[in-house]
């Protein structure tokens, strides 16, 4: 089945097309289409690789990537019959997610600028970044506890930072944003000792023990009653990159009861080579999903020790009460920078807490509608 495209927004980026015939993958190279002419491409699928209804879209290589209406807005998903040749157009596309709706921004609080931590014996800052809507509904979300909070969403952060505001405002535009999401700061000149369990040949004196006892036993007590959380384990989450990617698996192999979801970001593995993680041992096993993302150009060894984390684990559930739900993302373009892993992120997000293939516009109109509803209301 042919499928011809004609965009009114041209540039180099090369285009793909998703759909529910190749699970959604939005930067598939068996599916990129041929360009003709400047703003003309096509691309045709054998028939057999094809369901009787499609549904599908266009990007420019992943979601961060998307077609938009000429307004900016979420389109939705095209439907064709299999057999039809199908003739489109995209009047616009969106770049590294953007653009991004000031309406759907998160309410970002300063939880505290010396938060205690008694395991440690320190004062930390830390915030809370809440959805858009919430000081007008009483619903209740899950929480995502994530690690180097100065590098999530601060302007003028040395290293660049995730924009997890801007991308949660992308979020809650497609009805994805109801997650409450807490930033805890590193510890400066300490960070690689908090972050390293008990290893003194990387770090002298390291306290990551304590701090994974600090995010469960003090701070998420405490989140859960100063705000309106979900706070069984099926709706927490635990996250970080590098070393706050090692940690976060720490914390959520400690911790399986309080944690169900961990969103790793090219994790430094190499500090625990032979993958002797300790996990809890408990009667009734635990189901824990476990985004993993890395970029291709961090080195030869991250994609290889990320395949072999995963098989140490899965390997391991028949002697530990944890079964493990794995997904590995990798991007053949990736550095080990905050600018990938804030593409990354809505992607782990979507699939940790709403892993859903609904229409992204009949998610969008429903949040609207629930806008228009808090803001009617008294």
């Amino acid at each position: 089945m042919k499928f011809n495209l004609i965009s009114a927004e041209n540039d180099e980026r090369p285009v793909y097309i998703t759909g529910n015939f190749n699970n959604w993958d939005s930067r598939d190279g068996d599916f990129m289409l041929e360009k003709l002419e400047a703003d003309t491409y096509s691309i045709d699928i054998p028939a057999h690789l094809l369901p009787d209804n499609i549904e599908y879209k266009f990007t420019k290589g992943g979601w961060e990537n998307v077609e938009i209406d000429r307004y900016g807005n979420i389109t939705r998903n095209r439907k064709a019959l299999k057999g039809d040749e199908a003739n489109d157009m995209v009047e616009k596309w969106r770049t590294n997610w953007g653009p991004f709706k000031d309406e759907f921004f998160p309410i970002i609080e300063l939880i505290s600028e010396e938060f205690a931590i008694p395991q440690l014996d320190k004062t930390r800052k830390i915030w809370a970044l809440l959805p858009h809507n919430y000081y007008k509904t009483d619903r209740s979300y899950p929480v995502l506890y994530l690690q180097d909070a100065q590098n999530l969403f601060n302007e003028g952060s040395p290293f660049g930072n995730w924009e997890i505001d801007r991308k949660m405002s992308i979020l809650a535009e497609y009805g994805r944003g109801d997650l409450i999401i807490i930033a805890i700061e590193n510890g400066h000149q300490d960070r690689i000792s908090e972050y390293i369990l008990d290893s003194d040949s990387i770090a002298q004196n390291a306290e990551g023990k304590k701090y994974v006892r600090f995010l469960a036993d003090t701070l998420k007590p405490f989140v859960d009653t100063t705000y309106r959380t979900l706070s069984e384990r099926e709706f927490t989450g635990i996250g970080g990159s590098s070393l706050g990617g090692l940690i976060s698996i720490y914390g959520g192999f400690l911790y399986p009861e309080v944690y169900s979801k961990l969103m790793i970001f090219s994790p430094s593995l190499w500090v625990n080579p032979d993958y002797d993680f300790p996990m809890m041992n408990f009667k009734s096993p635990y189901s824990t999903k476990v985004y993993m993302y890395g970029g291709l150009q961090e080195g030869a060894d991250m994609a290889e020790r990320m395949r072999e984390f995963e098989k140490r684990m899965e390997g391991s559930e028949n002697q530990y009460s944890v079964q493990f739900d794995f997904k590995l993302s990798f991007n053949p373009e990736g550095r080990h920078q905050e600018f990938y892993w804030s593409q990354e992120f809505p992607r782990a997000v979507e699939w940790l807490f709403f892993d859903s293939h609904e229409d992204p516009k009949e998610l969008s109109e429903r949040a609207v509608a629930d806008k228009m509803k808090d803001i009617s209301q008294p």
